[in-house]
């Protein structure tokens, strides 16, 4: 299966256990991992045939920044399932870090990673997702 990859996407919101967290907000750094069948997009050079990668930046932005949550873990179980919705992908690896997290030591983040699959593709559609 291939592979597409979106790393280093950087957002601020406010999501966190700590009271402090949820009211001043921090940095967030989301990778993602779609895999699906590319040979079709590499074989026409068309958008159609491919995940439009603007769309999943926007996407998981639009995630990060929106509601607060309190765990990472619910921010990409968030990220993953909009994803597995609006794009057609079998499988979808998240990964959410948190570079700032209050945590007294030297670490240069933590992070959670989960792998979800998609339960087929009905009602989902290559390029931009519905709206492309």
């Amino acid at each position: 299966m291939d592979k597409l990859i979106i790393e280093g996407m950087e957002f601020y919101g406010y999501h966190g256990v700590l009271p402090e967290e949820r009211a001043l907000g921090q940095r967030f750094v989301v990778d993602v991992e779609l895999y699906l069948d590319l040979r079709p997009a590499g074989e026409s050079d068309s958008l159609e045939h491919t995940v439009n990668y603007a769309g999943v930046f926007e996407l998981v932005r639009s995630i990060v920044c929106g509601r607060p949550y309190r765990l990472i873990e619910s921010v990409a179980e968030a990220i993953a399932s909009a994803v597995l919705d609006r794009f057609q992908v079998a499988e979808a690896v998240v990964r959410v870090k948190k570079p700032f997290a209050p945590v007294p030591g030297r670490f240069s983040w933590m992070a959670v990673e989960i792998r979800r699959q998609g339960g087929g593709f009905s009602g989902r559609t290559q390029g931009g997702g519905r709206d492309a």
